[in-house]
This record gives structure tokens, C-alpha cells and sequence, in this order.
């Protein structure tokens, strides 16, 4: 059963040693603070962002909050003035705002055992702690409120937004634990579904949040649209989905024996019939998501599994800087 928790154990172990392509510590996450600074999540995007309104979907300003009322000058925009006060004094005043202080972040990020894939540069599971750390910092550097939900399939870990880097942290590290969890020897439990998550980030995020969910968007539940659509309804939803380069692209010749860790079976993609069937689950996410875009005006942020994390996020937030290798190191493998 899907178990929630606001904290999980403090005991993550180092990947002192490990492929950092496969599991990523606190330490990890935390040294990817450089390039995460150097993004920005604010409704002001560059041009060639796809956050920007001409790619189909726009990040909305922070809230108003009511100030004051006070009498009309002559440099006031009309549109402000308040007609009903206007008219019991006889003379024009207009309402007075200023912009919300802040605008919190909910980071959603998928540690599932579906995520325990990749092909060519690392897991998907890894790709998205990355991107989730570097956002995270992004929206410390912005100074807004921070918090997240890592998704497992035997737990989500709920952290609240926060304004602290102490906060932020808190996230980091149940995210680090939870991709430390993942190996293929894991006993096969029935996955969470995006029903569960999407409710966990409706409780969080009730209204005026960006919310950015990094998943490979795996079972898709009966309610998931309706719940989502709700979601988006009073806040800024950005998806970004996580693919490998094998849902992308699948090779000719692939043979392999694959297992879930109870049963076995044997892909060769030589075989018409096999072919269709993955490339068909392939289509149909990528059609879910493409709907509930049109639908709903949310945002899609593709990632990839086969790309260096900071790389593709910086072309995707149209920030043209060459990617500190320092910030992200890499291990080779052992």
C-alpha cells in the first residue's frame, strides 16, 4: 500500500565511488547549484524558451495582493479605480496593489522503478533528480518558496515550499535517498499511479503555485486528467516528461532478456509484432501529454535520459552558456 511521509531516514548512503549515471547523492544534487543559478523559472522567459508564450504556453505573474485606497492622480491607470467608492464620496479613488512577495514552487519528481532505465548517458531516474535540483536552486535564486514530493512506489515524500535553503535541502536529501533505493534487484510492487501524486500535489499546491512534474508518466490512472485539469485551473503546470533514447528511436536488431524480477521475457525488435506493440506505448504517452496541453495550456519541457541534464535544460529555458562540467562532475564507471 502507498505510503505518505513529510521525511524519510537520514540514511542516504555516499556514492563515493559509484557512476554518478546511476545513482546521485546529496553531495551530487547539491554541487549542481552553479548551473541552477544561472536559470530562471519567472514569467519574464527568454524567446527561445519553451516556457515562453509563443511556444504555446505562458508562466503567469505572481498574485496582487489589495494595498490601499486612496484619491485618483492623474497618472493612475482608470482601470484601477474603484467605482463604488468613487460614487459614495463623489470623489475618484482607485485601489492600490503590489505584486505577491513571493510565488512558491512545487517540484514533483519520479523515483519510480520504471524511472530505473537508460540506455545511453544515464538513468532516467537521475535526469530527473538533476533537473529537479537545479530548478530547485533556480527558484532559491529568485527568492521564492521551494518544496517538492518525491514519488516512489511505496511512498511519497511530501515536503512543504519553504523560502529556506534549509528547506530546500530537506527535499534534496529524501530525493537522494529515494534514487539511492532504486537498483534492479528491486521486489516488484504495483507501481503508483499518477492519480496518488496528482492528488498529493493538489493538498500542497492549492492554488497560485508552478508546479513542475518530472516523469516518464508512467500509468496513467482513471482520474488522472480530471485531477490534473483541476490543477491547472489556479496554478502554472509545467510537465517534463523523461524519455530514453530507446522509447525514442528503437534500434533494428535489439535482442535482450528483460525482467521485472519475477518473470522474464525476451525482446527482439526483429519481430514486427513486438516492434508495434512498444512503439505503440511510446505514441500513446506522447499523445496523452500533447492533449492535455491543448487542453488544459500547460507547458511541456521534453527531457531526455541520452543528454547531459544541464545541457538540454539550459537550450530548453533558452540560456545560451556553455555548461560548467565542474558544477555536474562525472565518474567513469568502476
Amino acid at each position: 500500500m502507498l505510503r505518505l511521509a513529510s521525511r524519510r531516514r537520514r540514511d542516504a548512503v555516499p556514492t563515493e565511488g559509484r557512476d554518478t549515471r546511476v545513482h546521485v547523492d546529496l553531495a551530487h544534487l547539491r554541487g549542481l547549484e552553479r548551473v541552477g543559478r544561472t536559470l530562471s523559472l519567472l514569467p519574464r522567459q527568454p524567446a527561445r524558451s519553451v516556457l515562453n508564450g509563443r511556444h504555446g504556453s505562458r508562466l503567469r505573474g505572481r498574485g496582487l495582493d489589495f494595498l490601499e485606497l486612496r484619491g485618483y492622480l492623474p497618472s493612475d491607470d482608470v482601470r484601477n479605480i474603484d467605482w463604488r467608492v468613487t460614487a459614495r464620496t463623489g470623489e475618484p479613488h482607485v485601489r492600490v496593489f503590489t505584486e505577491e512577495r513571493d510565488r512558491p514552487a512545487l517540484i514533483v519528481v519520479d523515483q519510480r522503478q520504471s524511472m530505473f532505465f537508460g540506455s545511453r548517458h544515464a538513468m532516467k531516474s537521475v535526469t530527473a533528480a538533476e533537473v529537479a535540483a537545479m530548478l530547485a536552486f533556480a527558484v532559491l535564486g529568485q527568492h521564492d518558496r521551494v518544496g517538492g514530493i518525491v514519488v516512489g512506489d511505496r511512498e511519497l515524500v511530501e515536503c512543504r515550499p519553504a523560502s529556506s535553503r534549509a528547506g530546500a535541502m530537506r527535499f534534496l536529501q529524501a530525493l537522494a535517498e529515494a534514487n539511492l533505493a532504486l537498483h534492479a534487484d528491486a521486489e516488484p510492487v504495483e507501481p503508483t499511479s499518477l492519480d496518488a501524486v496528482f492528488e498529493a500535489v493538489s493538498r500542497l499546491a492549492s492554488r497560485d503555485h508552478l508546479v513542475v512534474v518530472l516523469s516518464d508518466f508512467d500509468v496513467i490512472g482513471p482520474r488522472s486528467e480530471r485531477l490534473l485539469g483541476a490543477l491547472c485551473r489556479h496554478n502554472d503546470v509545467v510537465l517534463a516528461p523523461v524519455t530514453d533514447v530507446l522509447a525514442e528511436q528503437l534500434p533494428d536488431d535489439l535482442r535482450q532478456t528483460v525482467s521485472d524480477g519475477r518473470w522474464q521475457a525476451l525482446l527482439d525488435t526483429r519481430s514486427a509484432r513486438i516492434r508495434e506493440a512498444l512503439e505503440r506505448v511510446s505514441r500513446e504517452r506522447r499523445e496523452t501529454l500533447d492533449a492535455w496541453q491543448r487542453r488544459f495550456g500547460l507547458s511541456l519541457v521534453p527531457l531526455s535520459a541520452g543528454e547531459e541534464s544541464a545541457v538540454q535544460l539550459r537550450r530548453l529555458l533558452g540560456v545560451h552558456r556553455r555548461t560548467d562540467h565542474r558544477s555536474a562532475p562525472r565518474r567513469a564507471p568502476s
